[in-house]
């Protein structure tokens, strides 16, 4: 993984020293609250419903074991003993104190991490495939390109304070796990007709309260013109996008008003001036790339006998392979998926004590890394299958290893209600009682892939317009209630879920989602998706089971 440089290192010690010096004015009274809140955000520091929030970068989603134990040590002495992964790959404290902020970030800049830019109108924290580098469809690894625009991105003077945040995700596998669609800006690794290979360029996609899928406006870039096309889109959109109206403020507004092909052509006509000056060489990218060279991979067979007999000896183990782990490119190596999803755990959560267990095994079994998938998962992506038994009796000790990955008990969820300031409901609860549901094993793998994504207001943290199945919080004079969706997706062929009717009260949205299970085991075809069977037969036959003929 990338390491910082000392260009890197006195930013980021730089940075916090500042924080320090604006938080010390702050609570002596010499900064107002309207002059400190632009400084927090810039440093990842919410105040939500009971206390401060602080948002850690963690660039593409990657980690360290020692930056997972950092991750551990201020989770226990500055917050609850617990942090909160999201769908960004980020990680958030939820009860930190403000006068300790400064703290929280001189340790985390001893271990080459801070908050930067994980907040504000600014280019936030680029995502990519938390498979990168490890999956078998891949075209060429992403990362390097990710680090490239954090690089490029951070501080840079002319975005500092765009008309909103900018979210920018890279692609470099056949299917897209980076959900380049509903990004500002999404990269997708293609190859041209004559081999080379180059980007796909999307712009306007996002969710939130206006969802919309993002428009190819450039099929073919040269990666020597990644860095000018993507200032060339960021020039036009600070130029033009609205001020006026924060929920209008967003890129893909933009686009949508002034249309593609216009669009299209103000950022050509941008890039036209700056491509020549801002030429991204061979040697940088080979600089870049080399961080994320191969590990020492051993020369392993395929097979694995001991392994095989394991799954035949023991049932359990057999599932969590199956729904927990992942081919890898190289033979005789498998990514494992962490599950941050047990049931009666807010999904996304990890104790302290977890944290420092996840950095032994990740020394112990994968090379000292550790992935964050957007799904509020982890990734130990390089274990050898003859250490697989081991690690999941490991996980299993730990409440990591809930067979779930990829099912309908594999929910994602906003934080919601019962932390964030911005929320009309709660979230957590909500996946709780949906996870109840499937106390019968079996019953959730015969339902097979199904995305359940949960928010608590329509910012759509929980990215709820893009689940197979959405469920959206709503206030009604004062109560909970929940929207449902059917039918969205952020995969490769991307789409907006439909919404299924009116709103349910808060105890309805088990027995609903049960209701909607119910009719696609029986509207199904065989071997079909729930997906597929929504696309096939749209969500009539379902409102029918849910509210009736009437």
């Amino acid at each position: 993984m990338y390491q910082y440089d000392d260009y890197d290192q006195t930013l980021v010690n730089e940075r916090a020293a500042q924080f320090r010096d604006q938080t010390r004015r702050f609570l002596a009274g010499q900064l107002t609250e309207d002059q400190f809140r632009p400084l927090r955000l810039m440093n990842g520091l919410y105040i939500q419903r009971h206390a401060p929030m602080l948002r850690i970068a963690i660039p593409y989603g990657l980690l360290s074991s020692r930056q997972m134990r950092m991750l551990a040590h201020i989770a226990r002495k500055y917050d609850k003993g617990y942090g909160h992964f999201t769908t960004r790959q980020n990680l958030q404290f939820n009860w930190p104190k403000l006068e300790e902020v400064p703290d929280i970030l001189d340790d985390l800049a001893s271990v080459q991490m801070h908050a930067i830019q994980t907040s504000g109108n600014c280019i936030r924290n680029t995502t990519s495939d938390h498979l990168a580098g490890v999956a078998a469809d891949e075209l060429e690894d992403p990362r390097p390109y990710c680090e490239i625009i954090r690089q490029w991105s951070t501080l840079h003077p002319e975005f500092a304070f765009l008309p909103r945040k900018f979210k920018i995700a890279v692609s470099g596998s056949v299917r897209d796990r980076a959900a380049t669609q509903v990004h500002d800006i999404g990269l997708q690794l293609v190859k041209n007709e004559r081999g080379e290979i180059g980007f796909e360029v999307l712009v306007g996609g996002g969710l939130g309260r206006t969802p919309i899928i993002g428009v190819v406006i450039r099929p073919f870039l040269e990666k020597q013109h990644l860095l000018s096309y993507l200032e060339a889109i960021l020039r036009v959109y600070n130029r033009f996008g609205r001020r006026d109206n924060k929920f209008k403020a967003r890129i893909k507004i933009l686009v949508k008003d002034t249309g593609k092909e216009k669009f299209t052509g103000m950022v050509e006509t941008e890039w036209a001036k700056i491509r020549d000056g801002l030429a991204l060489d061979e040697a940088e990218i080979d600089r870049v790339r080399a961080f994320f060279a191969p590990p020492a991979y051993e020369d392993l067979p395929t097979g694995d006998a001991e392994l095989d007999r394991r799954k035949l000896d023991d049932a359990q183990f057999a599932t969590w392979f199956r729904h927990n782990t992942v081919d890898h490119k190289i033979p005789g190596y498998r990514a494992v998926f962490l599950s941050l999803k047990a049931h009666g755990a807010p999904p996304g959560d990890l104790a302290a004590s977890q944290m420092d267990a996840v950095a032994e095994l990740a020394d112990r079994y994968s090379f000292g890394e550790i992935r964050v998938t957007h799904t509020q998962n982890l990734i130990l992506a390089d274990v050898r299958q003859s250490e697989l038994y081991a690690l999941w009796q490991a996980l299993t000790g730990l409440n990591l290893a809930t067979p779930n990955i990829g099912t309908a008990g594999d929910i994602i969820a906003c934080p919601g209600l019962d932390y964030c300031a911005l929320a009309n409901a709660t979230s957590i609860p909500i996946a709780n009682g949906i996870q109840r549901i499937f106390d019968d094993l079996d019953y959730l793998y015969d339902l097979g892939d199904i995305r359940i994504n949960i928010s608590g207001c329509m910012n759509g943290c929980g990215h709820h317009t893009v689940g197979h199945i959405g469920i959206l919080g709503v206030d009604k004079k004062g109560e909970e209630w929940y929207q449902i969706t059917l039918g969205g997706s952020s995969s490769n062929e991307a789409s907006l879920g439909e919404r299924l009717g009116p709103s349910v009260a808060k105890h309805q949205v088990a027995p609903v989602i049960e209701q909607i299970f119910h009719a696609y085991r029986e509207l199904r075809l065989e071997d079909e998706a729930f997906l597929e069977t929504v696309r096939r037969i749209g969500i009539q036959p379902f409102q029918e089971r849910v509210y009736g003929s009437h």
